[in-house]
């Protein structure tokens, strides 16, 4: 009875390790290969030099063996454009690589584009390739590449918390600085428009932003963006890939400061930032200080669209939108004037937005009160996703001027009413196209439609406000908003 129960033991033991011993081989069929989880990679635009987000595949064993891939390399070779990482090995080819049955592992893939003397986008393409059982197997990889103007920073301020790098427009003094729209500016640190310079760019130029940079016209410094319909003047992250396409905070702002009277934006577009612009008098509130924002977009910033301290700011055909907390936060007083702009946040990423309202005017600080000369809205849209969308602090026992009026603009607020408003609608509908997609177009039965003061284009006879943002003629009932409805 024991030999029978010792050569069961014995056969049982010999059986496991055979099985054992047959799953540790690895699997030589020639028809055996790997599987992937895509067939192509494909990185969206990136800079020369700045290399690109991280894409990744996944191979799969699907066999009931495990596998050998005897090479693991890129068809280019060193040359390539590429660089792989494969289960934790670096490099442009890695050899024996083993992948369990039933089992998978992960290849890293990054891009760096080399400078390049075409001013036109170019494509890198490459395959990895699979060297398996005497198989070759590939993945295609595609980038799209494109030179740029470079800004990066060769000087430091120092303050409170550290250094701030930054770059000016040009070394020289009394100079003028035309970008032409022949290949895109890539902004490092920040990048100054000193005292006595002017920075002028032209319709179509884009302008893209590393992490944490932002450009700043100093106090007496020009700022002039001249867009064009159809050919607007984009500002916004120098990530390219689509993961960023729509990630707010990606940069820091464009600031502008006392001192000059002909700064002014016309048709851009101004996204993904931290404050789209900041406006502010920084040394003296006698200063001279202005600027003529003009069929531009400011959308999904992390903190502020706009931002105005104690400036003198004009604005018609804007359209404003999506920030994490105020799409317009207008403080210390100042002159504002804004005709024909939308005012709508809807802004839901990274846990929604804040409670703060779409839009803030105050005139004081710390019990100190300021001069607000005027805060005209007219023919605007106040719109968004809470019940209140519009914030006075504005002290009525202030000896300073405090004039602020909206007219015949849609108004969602309980916040004010009496002489300060003139033919508002109140706590309707704006019936936008569709807030997710920025799309602030007004629908038919948008309470916008038909309530607008025709009499802003004789008052204001400028183009931008006997058009719309889009170039539509605005007569006989004219809508509020950015939009006329079709």
């Amino acid at each position: 009875m024991n030999k029978i129960l010792i050569f069961i033991f014995i056969t049982v033991c010999l059986s496991a390790t055979f099985v054992s011993c047959k799953k540790d081989k690895f699997i030589t069929d020639t028809n055996a290969k790997v599987s992937f989880s895509q067939d192509s990679v494909l990185f969206d635009t990136v800079f020369t030099t700045i290399g690109s987000t991280t894409r990744q595949i996944r191979v799969r064993n699907m066999n009931k063996q495990k596998i050998n891939i005897s090479s693991v390399r890129l068809q280019n070779g060193n040359s390539s454009m590429f660089t792989l990482n494969v289960d934790g090995t670096p490099g442009k080819s890695v050899s024996d690589v083993e992948i369990l049955a039933q089992d998978s592992i992960y290849i890293f893939i990054q891009v760096n584009v080399n400078p390049a003397s075409s001013l036109s986008p170019f494509i890198i393409q490459d395959k990895i390739l699979f060297d398996v059982n005497g198989n070759e197997q590939s993945v295609a990889l595609e980038a799209w590449g494109q030179d740029a103007y470079y800004h990066f920073p060769n000087k430091a301020i120092q303050y409170k918390t550290g250094f701030l790098p930054y770059s000016t427009v040009s070394n020289g003094t009394n100079v003028t600085v035309n970008w032409i729209n022949d290949k895109p500016h890539v902004i490092y640190g920040w990048l100054v428009v000193d005292s006595t310079q002017k920075l002028t760019i032209a319709a179509g130029v884009k302008v893209y932003f590393h992490q944490n940079a932002g450009l700043w016209v100093y106090r007496y410094g020009t700022l002039q963006v001249n867009g064009t319909k159809g050919n607007e003047i984009t500002f916004q992250g120098d990530r390219r890939e689509l993961d960023y396409a729509d990630e707010p905070g990606q940069w820091d702002r464009i600031w502008i400061n006392e001192g000059h009277t002909d700064n002014y934006i016309n048709y851009a577009i101004i996204k993904n930032g931290y404050i789209g612009i900041q406006a502010e008098v920084l040394l003296n509130i006698s200063q001279p200080k202005r600027l003529r924002l003009t069929n531009t977009i400011i959308k999904n910033c992390s903190k502020w669209g706009i931002y105005g301290v104690a400036f003198n700011l004009w604005g018609s055909n804007n359209v404003v939108v999506n920030c994490k907390e105020y799409c317009a936060a207008l403080t210390l007083g100042g002159n504002y004037t804004f005709l024909h702009t939308t005012f709508a946040n809807y802004f839901n990423k990274n846990g929604g937005r804040g409670t703060q309202q779409c839009v803030h005017i105050d005139n004081n600080s710390g019990g100190q009160y300021f001069p607000l000369d005027s805060a005209y809205f007219g023919n605007c849209i106040i719109d968004g996703s809470i019940s209140n969308e519009l914030e006075l602090d504005i002290n009525s026992a202030s000896t300073f001027t405090k004039n602020y009026k909206f007219n015949s603009c849609l108004l969602k607020t309980t916040a004010f009413s009496g002489s300060t408003s003139i033919n508002n609608v109140f706590n309707q509908s704006a019936n936008f196209i569709n807030t997710s997609s920025y799309d602030f177009k007004i629908g038919n039965s948008s309470a916008a439609r038909n309530i607008g003061d025709a009499g802003l284009t004789t008052i204001y006879p400028y183009i931008f406000v006997q058009t719309d943002i889009l170039g539509a003629v605005r007569s006989g009932s004219i809508d509020a908003g950015a939009y006329q409805y079709p």
